[in-house]
């Protein structure tokens, strides 16, 4: 599987577009993009219409952060097999099966009668989603064999992803307040029949011998789901129920036999001598942390706008502009600052950013100003846009060259596990609090300290981040 490239590499785009194109292949670089924004979309989109799924399906919050977190874990767990997937079976048969999957799943997704429904539904679409991630970066390899020219193509290819994580809640929003909130899920079907539309233009892609450590990926399943099953319910309905101590303890269990299958595997997928580097460690906790403050604030506050504060789907949508907006800049600004001073510096610094970011929503109230809460949100997403690049770049530099692929994979892993266990918690502080406004700020202190904790780890690198 291949490393997802640094965020920095969308602001170069408009200047690398045409030359990128020439001398590649338009139709596998528009597939393997619109694959991508569909992606990223899908995490985020979702978001902004939680309250409207609430009153339309029923269910509490530990229904609606299914809703979110049946996407990602399965986007998570599957994530670092389905690379080897794309490779035994072709990136084209790989990516163009997962889209079709992805869109069926879309489908039941607005169709669904319930939330029970509408949650298995998620969890496929995040079986799928991770089955396109690997294979649309090997189509943008395949289109592009010139090294010079597919570098320049994978940074198009990020242009997807950048795109959809900042229009998400935008259009999540939009969507919700004048058509409904199914339509955040039919959006994805005439953009998957175009994506296929060009896939059907692509050469078929080569077969390649890789194994698939089944053990490996059935424990790493089972553990990510027990966790987070046991989180979220046990906020809903107290940590001490039988079915919440007992998913509990079967995700540590699995969680054993993942580490034992991994270190005596022939063929597995997370190789645990990658971990003997510390910059290898500290870069993994430090992303979970960064995706846990990202996406866990944008779940917080997408109730706090609506349920408390009165706003529309749309209102809540636009309150997130600001918070994405200056992104690519800052991505830019994380790659001369690594390049002046080494990427410790813009990693501790985006941690710290983020961290008083954090501090300040925790000042949020029943009546402060939207537009000052919008503003406060903004050093979350610049904290996290100014350290990603950095600690991508030091974690592939510390790895040998043909381990790039697997630890860019696992950092990704990692994130998105992020993600979905901070949704958890933080629905569990939420639900455990005598207020809404007293779980939001007990979430925001949780990553706050979380983000120093990592931000120290960071300080112990050292400053050209090889070790």
């Amino acid at each position: 599987m291949k490393s997802l490239p640094t965020p920095s590499a969308a602001a170069r785009t408009a200047v690398a577009a045409p030359e990128a194109v020439r001398g590649g292949s338009p139709v596998v670089l528009g597939a393997a993009m619109l694959g991508f924004f569909l992606i990223s979309l899908d995490a985020l989109i979702v978001t902004v219409a939680l309250p409207h799924i609430g009153r339309s399906l029923g269910g509490g919050m530990s229904g609606l952060q299914w809703v979110v977190d049946g996407y990602t874990l399965m986007f998570a767990a599957l994530m670092l097999s389905a690379g080897a997937l794309s490779d035994r079976i072709g990136a084209r048969r790989a990516f163009g099966g997962g889209l079709v999957l992805f869109a069926l799943a879309s489908a039941a997704c607005g169709f669904a009668p319930g939330l029970g429904v509408l949650v298995i539904a998620r969890l496929v679409q995040g079986a799928a989603a991770a089955v396109m991630m690997p294979a649309s970066l090997a189509l943008v390899r395949q289109g592009f064999p010139d090294q010079a020219k597919r570098a320049r193509a994978i940074a198009i290819w990020t242009v997807g992803g950048a795109v959809a994580v900042a229009a998400g809640p935008v259009l999540g929003g939009a969507l919700t307040a004048s058509v409904g909130w199914r339509w955040i899920f039919f959006v994805n079907l005439p953009a998957g029949l175009l994506a296929l539309a060009l896939l059907a233009r692509v050469p078929a892609s080569p077969r390649l011998p890789s194994r698939l450590d089944a053990v490996g990926q059935v424990t790493a399943v089972v553990a990510m789901g027990a966790l987070t099953y046991g989180v979220i319910e046990g906020g809903a309905e107290g940590f001490g129920r039988p079915p919440v101590v007992v998913s509990l303890l079967v995700a540590v269990a699995a969680a054993a036999a993942f580490i034992v299958a991994q270190a005596r595997g022939a063929h597995p997928m997370l190789p645990l001598p990658l971990f003997r580097s510390r910059v290898v460690a500290v870069s993994l906790v430090v992303g979970f942390m960064l995706n846990a403050a990202y996406y866990g604030g944008v779940f917080i506050f997408s109730l706090y706008l609506q349920q408390e504060r009165g706003q529309s789907a749309l209102r809540t949508g636009l309150m997130f502009i600001p918070m994405t907006a200056l992104v690519a800049v800052v991505n830019l600004a994380s790659a001369k600052l690594a390049g002046r001073f080494g990427p410790r510096v813009p990693m501790v610094a985006g941690q710290l950013l983020g961290t008083a970011g954090l501090v300040a929503l925790t000042t949020v109230g029943a009546h402060t100003d939207v537009w000052t809460v919008a503003l406060l949100m903004v050093p979350v997403g610049l904290g996290g846009a100014l350290a990603v690049p950095a600690l991508t770049a030091m974690l592939l530099d510390a790895v040998p060259a043909d381990r790039a692929g697997t630890a860019g994979a696992v950092l990704n892993t990692g994130r998105q596990v992020g993600g979905a266990i901070a949704v958890a918690v933080f629905g569990a502080l939420l639900a455990g609090a005598d207020t809404f406004l007293a779980g939001m700020r007990w979430s925001m202190l949780a990553a706050a300290a979380g983000l120093v904790l990592t931000a120290g780890a960071t300080l112990t690198l050292p400053r050209g981040g090889r070790t």
